[in-house]
């Protein structure tokens, strides 16, 4: 699922891939539901493609969600993403205790609450990248 939530970067939120109209995409605001164009000069990241920093390589995003999720039994997450550095710091070592200290910064950590408190309103709790579901 995580692969057609898209971050546009300059555009707050978090964008649900609709279709492919010629040099853009047609995309959804998770929040607003309100649909709008994302051209080709947009820099447009897949939720499925990023990953966090950790102590030995880096962990995908689903799986960082998927701790999240855990701690949090599925509800939003208990730490405003607007709360100080050390909180943030703190609530993520709960979530992924081998996260890379020195290129993880507290605006990533918040950056990563955000999305996942928007996901979890917007009702998409499978984080699940559809490779790994086959797999299985």
């Amino acid at each position: 699922m995580l692969k057609k939530i898209l971050s546009i970067s300059g555009r707050p939120g978090l964008f649900k891939l609709v279709s492919q109209a010629k040099g853009a995409l047609i995309v959804e605001d998770l929040a607003s539901g309100k649909r709008t164009l994302a051209y080709s000069h947009d820099k447009v990241t897949s939720l499925g493609d990023i990953a966090m920093y950790t102590e030995s390589g880096e962990e995908p995003l689903y799986k960082v969600l998927e701790s999240v999720k855990q701690k949090e039994n599925g509800a939003e997450a208990s730490v405003s993403p607007k709360a100080d550095k050390d909180t943030l710091r703190n609530y993520f070592a709960e979530v992924l205790p081998n996260f890379d200290r020195e290129r993880v910064y507290p605006n990533d950590i918040s950056k990563l609450i955000s999305w996942y408190n928007l996901l979890v309103k917007s009702g998409i709790t499978d984080f699940a990248v559809e490779e790994e579901k086959k797999a299985e």
